[in-house]
């Protein structure tokens, strides 16, 4: 019997490159970050899709974490129109 592969994510797993990875890392965190600050608005999602300039089913995904339907274009568009401005960190890995 062959030894289990660990990964330090599950992003690290589901990914094919470390770049893959890369990316679905930053898309959920963002999106985390997203849904914690509609959440402090406390807008129902059809106010947060007017606010966010989306429809009302994308902020849904965003809400249920459904990294695959979105770019980090997009989200970080969503981000600037909640009035935030998105930074990135490099860091040595």
């Amino acid at each position: 019997m062959s030894k289990p592969e660990s990964y330090a994510s599950v992003w690290d797993a589901i990914a094919d490159t470390p770049g893959q990875a890369a990316n679905l890392r930053s898309r959920a965190e963002l999106m985390q970050k997203i849904a914690a600050r509609l959440k402090q608005h406390g807008w129902t999602q059809a106010e947060a899709a007017i606010h966010c300039g989306v429809t009302q089913p994308r902020i849904n995904d965003l809400l249920r974490g459904r990294v695959s339907r979105f770019s980090l274009d997009a989200l970080v568009n969503i981000a600037t129109a909640l009035g935030c401005r998105v930074r990135f960190d490099l860091e040595a890995a």
